[in-house]
């Protein structure tokens, strides 16, 4: 492993529609790892060429038209898992081991439509599964992250106004009580380990002038197991990209790991 791996996870909200938006930052921020949520396309029409003659190691998990995620690696990739508990067979997750035993995983968690729609509890349900894929990685006591759109604020903090959003998708009770399960295994939220301010988030919606007016949510997360927190030096939510015209209404997540 290099004595600092930058890891980020992003909603990019259609890779072939924002892929100059990727490219272009990351040039700029130059991270090692990403982690790359709701791709809308096939593994075919994943820009591979475009990354791989960057430099860039690919593992994809595409689906036509929604969800798909992916891991972009400086590092070469060791081995893949793409099985999930809960997933129903949609691209949601990826794993992947990278050189140097650290894994990283790509988490595009449902976001349940509404809390009456049959799809809430298929979000709970895949929440279930990633702690299910947590406490084996666990026991297997191995460096791992787990990062991507998970599509739950955890707290009063990572939201606009409690009040708008008490009891809605992407707030509600049953949603925080499955990502605090998984924290309470022991990982880390890691930009909230290093950022305790509130009003910092990861998603503006792209009504109502949400993002000039900050009116956001953090719902995208980088949770690291033990092994991983011992090595967290930095994290931070970066706004850039969501200020370009045409952008993703998510922005990206960032931590860094010491050797």
């Amino acid at each position: 492993m290099r004595p600092m791996i930058k890891i980020a996870t992003w909603n990019v909200n259609s890779v072939k529609a924002r892929l100059e938006h990727l490219l272009s930052w990351l040039e700029l921020a130059k991270p090692d790892v990403v982690l790359l949520q709701e791709l809308k396309c096939i593994e075919a029409e994943f820009p591979s060429l475009e990354l791989e003659s960057r430099g860039w190691h690919l593992a994809v998990r595409g689906q036509k038209t929604y969800n798909g995620v992916a891991v972009l690696s400086r590092l070469p990739i060791i081995e893949e898992w793409r099985e999930l508990d809960g997933d129903c067979g949609e691209a949601r997750y990826i794993e992947v081991t990278l050189e140097g035993g650290l894994r990283v995983a790509s988490i595009y968690v449902p976001m349940g439509q509404s809390t009456e729609s049959e799809k809430f509890p298929f979000k709970l349900g895949f929440l279930d599964g990633v702690r299910a894929r947590a406490w084996e990685l666990l026991e297997q006591e191995v460096p791992f992250v787990l990062g991507g759109d998970y599509n739950v604020a955890p707290d009063a903090a990572d939201v606009f106004d409690v009040s708008a959003m008490e009891g809605q998708v992407l707030f509600h009770p049953e949603e925080r009580k499955r990502l605090r399960r998984l924290l309470n295994l022991g990982l880390t939220d890691a930009f909230r380990a290093l950022n305790p301010e509130p009003s910092q988030f990861s998603w503006w919606d792209y009504r109502g002038g949400s993002w000039p007016r900050n009116l956001g949510l953090r719902i995208d997360h980088l949770l690291l197991s033990p092994q991983a927190a011992d090595r967290l030096v930095a994290s931070g939510i970066d706004k850039i990209p969501r200020g370009w015209e045409k952008a993703s209404d998510h922005t990206p997540v960032w931590c860094e790991l010491k050797e």
